[in-house]
C-alpha cells in the first residue's frame, strides 16, 4: 500500500470512512421498503444517500461550533469572529490565499481582513504570540499534521518536532553555539572574498548580477563549513547571466552534484511550504507521483555520505581532540544516521536561506535609500577602514550597523532573554520565516490585548497559523510610520514606546523556548558580509532591465492603497523562507 501513488492512497484510507454514511442510509431504505414496506421513491433514496454524508458533517460540525461556544462561556471567554466565506469549509480563504501566493503581495489581503475584522479571528489567526511561545508555552506545539508535512523534508529534526524529542535535538545543537564556535570571521572572510571578487569580475563584463544567487551560494557553503566541517563550494560554480544574455557563459553554473542539490533542496521547500497550505489532502495535487520523492533523493544523495564520513571518524579517532564541527559533535549524541541527517537538515534549511533572505532584502532596501547607505558606509568605514576585517568587538561599537541589522535593545534582562538582544529593521519589514503555526495541545485560554475585555478561549487541537510579516507591518503596534524602512526607529524615542514595553510584536528569531539558536552566528554572518560588501561597494542600484518578465511587479501594484505595496520594485515570495522571485538583479559602483 506504501508503493501506491499518492493519491490512490489518499483515497484508499479515506473511501471507507466516506462511505459509511451513505451505506447505512442505502440499508436503511432497503429494510424500509421490504421488511416495513414503505414507498420509498428511487428519487428520494438517490438523494438521501447523496447528501448523507454531507448532512452528516454538517451535522458534526455545527456540534462542535456550539460544543466550543459552550465551552467558552464557561470559562467567561470568548471565540473570535468568524471571517465570512462563500463557500463551505473555508474553501474560499484557500483560494485566497492560493492567490495571494500566486500572483498577490505576501500577507496583504489577509491584512486586509484584519484591518476590516480585527487581529483575532476564527481561521484562529493572530493570537497572543506571547501566551504561545512562551508564558503557556506548553499549551501549544507544532502538531501532528505540520509534523507530517515537514518530516518529508525535515524528517523528525529541531523545527519538525514536539515534546521530548524536540528537548533532545534542541540539547544536541545547544553546546555548539557558543560565542567561539559562532564567530567563525576567518571563513566568513574567505568566503565573502571570493563572493566579491566574482561580483566584480561580473560587473567589469558590463553585466548585472543576481546579488540573492551569490548570498544563498555564501550562505550555503558557510553553513556546510560550519555544520559538515567541509565547505560544499558552490560558490566555486560561478554566477548565472541575465536572462537575455545569448553569448558565452563560460562561468555559468554547471549541472554538478551541488547544483542539483540547490535546486533540489529549493524545489522541496516550496512543495513543503504547498502542502502546508493545502493541509492532508495535498495527495489530490500531486495524484500519481510524489514529486517531492525525487528531490529529496538527490539532497539525501549529497548529505548521506557527509554524515556516514563523520560517524567513521569517531570511531577512528584516538584522540580527544575538539570537534571541529556540529555533525562531528553530534555524534557523540548519537550515531543514528537518520537522526544526524534530519539534524543537518533542519540546520540546513534555518542557517542558509534565512541569511541569504536577510542579506537580500538589506541589499534591495539599501538599494533603496542611498541616505541610510551612505551613513552606514561611513561608519564602516570610521569603524574598520576601508580594507580592514572586522572583529566582535567592532560590531558592538558599530551602532548603526546593529540598526540596519541588528539593533541592540538595551532594556530588561527579561525583555533581553525573550528576544536576545536583538531588533532588526530588515527583518521587521521583511522578515525570512513570514508565517508560523502552532496547535493547541488542550483546550486553554489566552488574554485579550484589550484591557477588559474577556480572554480568548481556544479549543483542544485547533491550528493557530500567525503571520510575523502582517504583525511587523501594524499601525497599532509599531505607529504610523510603520511601512517606513527606518533604522533609527531601534536607536530613538520609537525603541521606548514601541516595542520595550511589547517585545512580542518582534519575532524574526522567534521567541520563547523555541527562539533560534543560530540567531547570532547568522547576525555575525550577515554583519560581517555586509561590513565587506560596502567596503568594497559605494553605490547599489537595481537592474530591473535584467529582472525576468515573469518576476516583475505586477501591474496592480501600483495602485494598492498599501504604501509599501505601492513602492516594491521587486516581487517578494515566500515558501518557507521569504525570497525574490527571478533574484535580485543590482549593480554597484565602488
Amino acid at each position: 500500500m506504501p508503493d501506491l501513488p499518492p493519491g490512490i492512497l489518499y483515497l484508499a484510507q479515506r473511501l471507507p470512512k466516506l462511505a459509511i454514511p451513505p451505506t447505512i442510509v442505502y440499508v436503511l431504505v432497503l429494510v424500509l421498503r421490504s421488511r416495513l414496506e414503505v414507498d420509498i421513491p428511487a428519487w428520494a433514496a438517490t438523494v438521501a444517500v447523496v447528501l448523507s454524508l454531507p448532512v452528516l458533517l454538517t451535522v458534526k460540525i455545527q456540534w462542535a461550533l456550539f460544543a466550543d461556544h459552550r465551552a467558552a462561556a464557561r470559562h467567561g471567554a470568548v471565540i473570535p469572529p468568524y471571517i465570512p466565506d462563500q463557500y463551505p469549509g473555508g474553501l474560499g480563504f484557500l483560494l485566497g490565499a492560493a492567490r495571494e501566493n500566486a500572483l498577490g503581495y505576501p500577507g496583504e489581503w489577509v491584512q486586509q481582513i484584519c484591518e476590516k475584522l480585527g487581529y483575532a479571528l476564527t481561521i484562529r489567526v493572530f493570537f497572543s504570540n506571547r501566551a504561545i511561545l512562551a508564558t503557556q508555552f506548553d499549551d501549544f506545539e507544532k502538531g501532528s499534521e505540520i509534523r507530517r508535512r515537514l518530516t518529508p523534508l525535515l524528517g523528525t529534526g529541531v523545527f519538525a518536532a514536539d515534546g521530548e524529542l524536540w528537548k533532545f535535538h534542541r540539547s544536541m545543537t545547544r553546546p555548539f553555539f557558543t560565542k567561539d564556535r559562532i564567530s567563525h570571521f576567518e571563513l566568513f572572510d574567505r568566503l565573502a572574498g571570493n563572493a566579491i571578487g566574482q561580483i566584480k569580475a561580473r560587473l567589469r563584463e558590463g553585466h548585472p548580477v543576481d546579488f540573492q544567487d551569490v548570498i544563498a551560494r555564501f550562505t550555503l557553503d558557510a553553513a556546510t563549513d560550519f555544520l559538515l566541517g567541509s565547505s560544499v563550494d558552490s560558490l566555486s560554480e560561478g554566477l548565472p547571466y541575465p536572462f537575455y544574455h545569448t553569448g558565452e557563459k563560460p562561468s555559468h553554473p554547471k549541472k554538478t552534484s551541488t547544483s542539483q542539490f540547490i535546486t533540489s533542496f529549493s524545489a522541496a521547500q516550496d512543495l513543503t511550504y504547498a502542502r502546508i497550505r493545502i493541509g492532508d489532502h495535498w495527495p489530490l495535487g500531486s495524484f500519481w507521483k510524489d514529486e517531492l520523492k525525487d528531490h529529496m533523493k538527490v539532497v539525501y544523495d549529497f548529505i548521506d555520505p557527509m554524515v556516514a564520513a563523520a560517524v567513521k571518524k569517531k570511531h577512528e579517532s584516538v584522540s580527544d581532540k575538539h570537534d571541529d564541527n556540529l555533525l562531528e559533535n553530534l555524534v557523540h549524541s548519537t550515531e543514528d544516521p537518520i537522526i544526524l541527517r534530519d539534524e543537518i537538515m533542519n540546520l540546513l534549511v534555518a542557517g542558509r536561506d534565512t541569511t541569504a533572505s536577510l542579506l537580500t532584502f538589506a541589499v534591495y532596501m539599501l538599494s533603496q535609500h542611498p541616505d541610510v547607505l551612505r551613513r552606514l558606509r561611513e561608519e564602516i568605514v570610521a569603524q574598520v577602514g576601508p580594507s580592514g576585517q572586522p572583529t566582535y568587538e567592532d560590531f558592538r561599537n558599530m551602532k548603526y550597523l546593529r540598526a540596519v541589522l541588528n539593533g541592540k535593545v538595551l532594556v530588561t534582562s527579561h525583555i533581553i532573554k525573550l528576544l536576545n538582544g536583538t531588533a532588526i529593521e530588515t527583518l521587521r519589514l521583511y522578515p525570512p520565516v513570514p508565517t508560523n503555526l502552532r496547535v493547541s495541545k488542550r483546550a486553554t485560554l489566552i488574554p485579550s490585548r484589550s484591557p477588559g475585555s474577556k480572554p480568548i478561549y481556544i479549543p483542544q487541537e485547533t491550528r493557530i497559523p500567525f503571520t510575523v510579516m502582517v504583525m511587523h507591518r501594524r499601525e497599532d503596534l509599531w505607529g504610523p510610520d510603520v511601512l517606513e524602512f527606518d533604522p533609527d526607529r531601534f536607536l530613538d524615542e520609537r525603541l521606548q514606546k514601541y516595542l520595550t514595553p511589547n517585545p512580542f510584536i518582534f519575532l524574526p528569531f522567534n521567541a520563547g523556548p523555541r527562539i533560534c539558536l543560530g540567531q547570532q552566528f547568522a547576525y555575525h554572518e550577515a554583519s560581517f558580509f555586509l561590513v565587506r560588501f560596502l567596503q568594497n561597494f559605494s553605490t547599489i542600484s537595481l537592474a530591473p532591465e535584467a529582472q525576468p518578465l515573469e518576476s516583475r511587479p505586477p501591474a496592480q501594484w501600483a495602485s494598492s492603497p498599501n504604501q509599501r505595496v505601492r513602492n516594491e520594485k521587486i516581487k517578494p515570495k515566500a515558501h518557507l523562507t521569504m525570497y525574490v522571485q527571478g533574484g535580485l538583479w543590482v549593480t554597484m559602483d565602488t
